[in-house]
This record gives C-alpha cells, structure tokens and sequence, in this order.
C-alpha cells in the first residue's frame, strides 16, 4: 500500500534530467515516470483519485478482503455506469491488472519438482520430469513421461514457487527522492557515538565494509537481512499447512522505518504443505543468484533525490530466524549433542538420564582465565575448569569446515553446504546468523517464571532434574528426599519463594 503512495508522490517535472549516466534517468526510468504522469490525471474534474491510485486501492482492497476476480469485474462495470466519465477505468479485471503491470513490480512462477529435487528453470526450464527422482512435473500424469507442445499447454503443474525480483524494488526505493535519502540515513544521519543503536553500529557491518572499501565508498550500497519462517496461511490452526516466505530487510534505512512491514521486502514464497527442511536452499536459489549479481554486477540505478545514476550494490549481513530456523539456513543440526553452531564439535554437553534431555554446560570456558568461578567446584558441576574458550566460527573458514566432513548423512553436525556460500562474501561473514529475540525473550521468560514461581508444568526444577543432580553427585543440598509414603521431598532450593511472597508478588 505504501508503494504506492510512493509512487503517488513522484515529482513529474523531469525536464532537466538528462538521458545521461551521470545525471538525470535513464530511458526506462524516464518511461515510468511518463507512465506516472498519463495515470496521475484524476478521474474527473476535481476528483481526488487518480486513475492509478483509484486501482491501488481497488486491488488492495481486493487482496485484503479476498474477491474473486468475477466480483471485481462485476464491480468494475457497475463503476463505469455510476461515475463520471467511467470510461477513464478500467472494464474488466484483465485490463486493470495489465496498467498495475506496467509499473515492473510482478512475480515469476517457478514450476518445482514435487519432491523438491530442483526447479524447472534455466536448462530445465522445458523438462516435463525430474531428472534426478523421475517424478512428472505435471498433474495427473504419468511419472518418466514426455508431453506435447499442445498436451504441455493445457497441463498444469504439481507444485509452483513465486519469486519476486529484488533489482525492480531497489529501483523503486531510489526512485523517490525521501525515500532515497533516507538510505543514505545510516552514513548521513546516524549519531556515530560508539553506541550501539543500529546494525551500523556493530562489528559485523564494519568488517563488511573493512573488507570491501569500494563496497563501503557509496554510502546507497544496500545491507540486508534475510529472515524467513513457517506460517500457516490459512489460518486454521489445526491444518499442519507450512508456508515460508523470505524476506529481506534494507537496515540503511533508519530504526523507524527498516522494521516497518511497509519496507520489509518479500522475495520468495515456499509453497507447502510440507516443512521444507534441506530442500529450503533449493528453493531459494533465484535469490542466491540474484544477490551474488547484485553484489559482483552494479545495477544501474537512478536516485532522485540526486537527480544522477549510480551503480547500486547490496550485500547480506545476517540471517534472522529462531533456532530450527538457524538450522536450516546453516544447514546444521540443531538437536542433539553438537547443537551449538558456534562451538560445533567442541560443544560440552551431557544427555541427562531422568531429564531425557541434553544440557548444555561448560560455559565457564569462556571466562577470563583467573576468574573465580573456574575454580568453584561445589556451585558448578564438582568440577574445576581450566579450558579456554572454543574459536569463535567467525575467526575460522567454516566452508573449508562443511567440505572436510566426509558423510553429511552420518554428520552430527553440518547436514550439507549451505546455498548462502554461494554469495562471495558469505564465508567472512562476522556474523552470520541472528536468533530472533521473539523467541528467546519468550521462552526464557516462561521458564525463567515458572521455576521461580513453582508453577506445575512450567519449573524446571522437578524431581527428575533433582535426580539427576543425585546421580552426578553435586549439589547434594537439593537431593530429593524419600518419604516413608513413598513420595518425594524437594528441598527448597535458594531461589525458592515462600507462599505469602508469591501472593505479593502476583
């Protein structure tokens, strides 16, 4: 909706710019804008809409309260009769959709394998089955079997991705002059006061641009997180429907305005019903391809708000996902006894027996090596810790890593190379993936209250962690006791509140 109030506001006076790489827009910015300015003419006389902002919301509208494309040409031709000089809309849905069209924002349909083998694109853009599992791309028909130029027409596919291009929503960000400004925020605006309030204030933006002075020489270079995770778009709760979308977020813009779902950029759409697991980066190979062009091409791009071109290049810095989400963006296990990506096999962990869980412990490791607690046995697990901290996977080459494991099939940790190394940059990285605080801050919270406050189902100190503590032989302060009646006493442990404080509490 915010696009196009964006393109409402396009100045049309162009008759200074020149059809030059230096300044002015080039032929096809310069056709949008004449495209703009045939649509801007208001409906009638004194009208406040014009023929493009009236179809905007009539197709916002549309999408937000799911019309069929029949009651949209009904009402269409209703319009024409019942407003002045209706011949300025539109007649039918068709032709609405074609001026809506012109502004170059569409989508690609990409035919998938069924089994998410590959994508029926480039040298198998005309495949009729997949060439690794055989399976037919069409519906209702056979597995292996080759179709007509006629059969192939009326034959429609078993599954289909939608993939909307990156390169024409850039354009459309430089191509307002507020808009393009604000990209520039991160350099021009930001307090630069060793606070860290942005991702431009963090070490992994800096490296980037350590790395890649050129990159980091035109402040308009885009940086982007990518985040994806599984909804059900149906809304019904009890399907088990998982569709993933990915989306890409431009931080040059400025903390009031990068997190709006109004700048959030989607780029994919992963069909369901199933969740895709490792096959995730074989869906998202158009993005793949398309930021490594991004980054190694230059788009020529037109910005307004200096009236030049510019060669536009992007980058990403992070993935934002939470943790099953980490494991398929990294394709790492995530379960299990390596589940520590960044401490990959030198995790320390330890399968409790009563608990049926693993827990993770060790992480005196990474205190300072005279810090007091390395040698507190009794308030630990009754042991002294004297390793240092594991390499950070920053400081390391993790591709070089992923390529040495000799079976990803037997691999408790890396299950396969990530799609994401295919970006040159990718392996550099300072950091490469971001949990999503939504879910740390929820799931921490809850255990965090519910231990304190004894809530049955929700503490984490029950009878099995305090068995297990027996069995480890530490703490034997909090040991369970056993009662003539055969039930359990838990000592109170320190934090243990008393009735009469948690009734003043809650």
């Amino acid at each position: 909706m915010l696009l196009g109030i964006w393109i409402m506001d396009i100045p049309m006076n162009s008759s200074t710019c020149q059809n030059s790489f230096e300044t002015g827009p080039d032929p096809k910015t310069q056709a949008f804008f004449d495209l703009i300015r045939e649509a801007d003419q208001p409906l009638w006389p004194g009208c406040e809409l014009s023929k493009l902002s009236f179809l905007v919301l009539l197709f916002h509208t549309k999408s937000i309260n799911k019309w069929s494309n029949k009651s949209l040409n009904d009402l269409l031709a209703i319009l024409q009769q019942a407003i002045p000089n209706g011949s300025n809309i539109p007649r039918t849905f068709s032709e609405a959709r074609k001026i809506i069209g012109k502004l170059g924002l569409s989508y690609e349909k990409i035919h998938v394998c069924p089994n998410n083998c590959q994508l029926y694109r480039k040298d198998k853009a005309n495949d009729d089955f997949c060439s690794k599992c055989g399976a037919s791309r069409w519906k209702n028909k056979k597995d292996k079997t080759k179709l007509t130029k006629k059969e192939r027409k009326k034959a429609a596919p078993r599954k289909v991705l939608r993939y909307f291009p990156i390169k024409p929503r850039l354009k459309r960000l430089f191509i307002h002059k507020e808009t393009a400004a604000a990209l520039r925020w991160h350099d021009e605006g930001r307090v630069k006061d060793g606070a860290l309030r942005h991702p431009a204030d963090s070490e992994a933006w800096k490296a980037i641009d350590s790395e890649f002075p050129e990159f980091a020489s035109d402040s308009r270079n885009i940086r982007f997180g990518m985040a994806s995770d599984g909804f059900n778009p149906f809304g019904t709760m009890s399907s088990s429907y998982s569709c993933w979308p990915i989306v890409l977020i431009p931080y040059n813009l400025p903390p009031w305005l990068c997190m709006k779902a109004s700048s959030l950029m989607l780029s994919l759409i992963i069909p369901g019903p199933s969740y895709p697991g490792k096959d995730f980066h074989v869906f998202a190979q158009p993005v793949y391809e398309e930021l490594a062009d991004l980054f190694e091409s230059r788009t020529l791009t037109y910005d307004a708000s200096r009236d030049e071109m510019f060669r536009l290049r992007t980058v990403v810095l992070h993935t934002v996902s939470d943790y099953p989400g980490l494991g398929i963006f990294a394709l790492y296990s995530v379960n299990g006894e390596f589940a520590c990506m960044p401490c990959g096999e030198e995790t320390c962990s330890k399968r409790l027996k009563h608990g049926r869980k693993y827990c993770f412990m060790g992480h005196r490791r990474f205190l300072p090596l005279d810090h007091k607690f390395r040698y507190d046995e009794c308030s630990f697990d009754g042991t002294e810790e004297h390793r240092s901290a594991p390499l950070a996977y920053s400081q390391t080459s993790t591709l070089k890593k992923i390529q040495e494991v000799p079976d990803f099939e037997k691999s408790k940790t890396w299950k396969g190379i990530s799609g994401l190394f295919s970006l040159p940059y990718w392996d550099i990285n300072l950091l490469r993936h971001n949990l999503d605080i939504m879910h740390i801050e929820k799931n921490i919270c809850d255990n965090i209250c519910g231990t304190l406050l004894g809530l049955e189902g929700k503490s984490k100190d029950n009878l099995q962690a305090r068995v297990d503590l027996q069995d480890m032989n530490i703490r034997s302060e909090l040991h369970p006791q056993r009662r003539a009646n055969d039930k359990y006493y838990l000592p109170p442990a320190s934090y243990t509140m008393s009735k009469k404080r948690e009734t003043t509490i809650l």
